[in-house]
């Protein structure tokens, strides 16, 4: 017996050994990244990105994807990091969608390092916070100017050796060139003492302004406005005054819609709308794409927050009467209307209801969750954890994207996973970040409280309440209708997909359950859906949405002429603008 035990006893030490070996090799690889003097002689807050891919589709920072064709990133929080530093990041590094360094397979890589640098804000509230700002590439870690970054180099990674690889970021992404006017096409951008003040430094809002037909030649006209939201617009999208190239390349492949020669289906829409635009008949009205960029995302949400700020009242109450001033719109609520889709779709009903009398109706697209008893999929109020379904001894992740067969490519732990490899403290940039950023209160560090533990899932119902009272449109609604009803009627119009990507049809089946049941008044709007339509179906049922989601702004045209008609106060403009 003792023998056997002896025996039992040294295969133990010996199985204890090599366990300890394995986890020790596997955590030796390191990696130590620098900056050059070059780049600049000041030191860098900033989050550091390391990536690796292991083909050359693209350099690595741009397959940083939620879906199956992700190559890998590990990021780590930078202070006072000085050209020269090497800062090392090895298998304590958060990353995605591996978590460690010490899990990645030993094989060839290109190896690719970005700093995404921070800058201090001293809040309003009292609050020091360091977050990206935009540069006017509408917040993309991955192409924002003054970025510091490196050539791919190919590189062997053996996790099982002791090494140090050295990569030193000697380039820096350049400026953004500023659209220019052009005879339909104008830009404006304004200095917002509303955001000024709470940022602590000078922001800016802008827009794009489509302008109609004969603006120059008809000053005496006034305009009705309509604000198409959506995500940072570069330049006025979707409009060409030149036809495509017979001769364009057709060989481009989308997989969303599974169709080749994709762009040149767009260049011909956009200048399909040239010819309706400029057209003898066509309504002359002003077309605006809203620039609201934040230190968090590329978009505000258009409604004023905790942790961002008033941007919409700086929206609402400086830009829109400088775009109305300018660009000769009429002024008043019966002339506007706002639309979008995703988050356009969110905006454009959430900014109908908290400015109730500014707009004459809202066409939500595929809207962001507007109930958030089915946030995607999670119920935020009676849920416990957001990435796991209840079960005593089964543990299934949700999903979080899915096509129109209900095949999955991705989870929601997934997507948070990669969120927080890209920044902590919600500065990420991404989709799940700006949600907080916009609907939860501010933390006592300054950054937005989160909804639920990035890592673990596990939800903070007291973030969920706030969430509820502020920023859940279903419940806002069916708790004021007494109020905002008799200003809402007939200006609710809502359109999703019944195989929406993200779920968000969810929400909407919960808000039209509630808007049916609606009396004094009766809602009078309309929600209708896309059968298998994905995201992002807004309520064409005669072409694909390959098609219609480039027709948003002549789609709702008729609705809008109608509203017209019906609201216009006694002695209204009606005239000036049909030229």
């Amino acid at each position: 017996m003792k023998i056997q035990s002896l025996l039992v006893l040294i295969v133990l030490l010996a199985l204890t050994q090599c366990t300890t070996q394995d986890s020790s090799q596997k955590q030796s690889v390191k990696f130590a990244i620098s900056f050059t003097h070059e780049l600049s002689d000041q030191a860098q807050d900033g989050r550091l990105l390391l990536m690796l891919s292991n083909n050359t589709k693209a350099e690595p920072r741009n397959q940083i994807v939620d879906g199956p064709s992700t190559q890998l990133v590990f990021g780590v929080d930078v202070e006072n990091m000085k050209p020269g530093d090497k800062i090392i990041v090895d298998a304590t590094a958060f990353g995605y969608p591996l978590q460690s360094l010490s899990d990645v397979p030993a094989g060839e890589y290109y190896v690719q390092a970005l700093l995404n640098r921070y800058e201090t804000f001293n809040l309003k509230t009292g609050h020091t916070v360091k977050l990206p700002p935009d540069q006017g590439e509408g917040q993309q870690w991955n192409s924002k100017p003054g970025n510091f970054y490196n050539t791919p180099v190919k590189i062997s990674v053996d996790p099982s050796k002791a090494e140090t690889i050295n990569v030193v970021m000697d380039m820096k992404i350049p400026p953004v060139t500023e659209p220019k006017d052009t005879k339909y096409i104008r830009h404006i951008k304004i200095q917002s003492k509303k955001l000024t003040e709470f940022w602590g430094r000078p922001m800016y809002l802008g827009a794009h302004v489509l302008v109609p037909e004969g603006f120059d030649d008809h000053p005496e006209a006034r305009y009705p406005l309509m604000i198409y939201h959506g995500h940072f617009p570069s330049d006025f999208g979707g409009f060409s005054e030149t036809p495509p190239d017979p001769n364009m390349d057709t060989t481009d492949y989308i997989g969303r819609f599974n169709i080749y020669g994709y762009n040149k289906i767009q260049a011909q829409e956009a200048y399909n709308f040239y010819k309706q635009w400029t057209s003898k008949n066509f309504p002359r009205f002003l077309v605006v794409e809203i620039q609201h960029p934040t230190p968090y995302y590329d978009d505000s949400y258009a409604v004023n927050s905790a942790s961002q700020g008033p941007y919409g009242d700086a929206i609402m109450y400086e830009l829109l009467p400088e775009i109305e001033k300018q660009f000769r719109g009429i002024g008043q609520g019966w002339a506007r209307f706002t639309y979008g889709g995703s988050t356009g779709g969110w905006e454009a009903l959430a900014v109908q209801m908290f400015y109730p009398d500014a707009f004459n109706g809202c066409f939500a697209a595929c809207p962001d969750p507007i109930d958030f008893r089915a946030y995607c999929l999670v119920d935020i109020y009676k849920d416990k954890n957001a990435y796991w379904y209840e079960s005593d001894f089964k543990k299934t992740e949700r999903p979080s994207y899915r096509n129109y067969l209900g095949q999955i490519t991705a989870t929601l732990r997934e997507m948070n996973y990669r969120e927080l490899a890209l920044g902590t403290k919600g500065r990420s940039g991404q989709q799940w970040d700006i949600w907080e950023a916009v609907y939860s209160p501010q933390g006592e560090d300054g950054y937005p409280k989160r909804l639920w533990d990035k890592v673990t899932g596990e939800i903070d119902h007291s973030v969920a309440e706030y969430w509820k009272e502020n920023y859940d449109l279903r419940y806002i609604l069916e708790r004021d209708w007494a109020t905002l009803g008799p200003k809402l009627e007939g200006k609710i119009h809502i359109y999703c997909g019944d195989m929406d990507n993200y779920y968000l049809n969810n929400a909407v089946y919960l808000m039209e359950e509630f808007l049916k049941k609606t009396k004094n008044p009766f809602y009078g709007g309309e929600v209708d859906y896309g059968d298998r339509a994905e995201h992002c179906w807004n309520g064409d049922h005669e072409n694909p949405n390959y098609i219609s989601r480039l027709r948003y702004n002549t789609m709702y045209l008729p609705k809008i002429l109608k509203r017209i008609e019906k609201n216009a106060p006694k002695g209204a403009d009606l005239k000036s603008w049909k030229y």
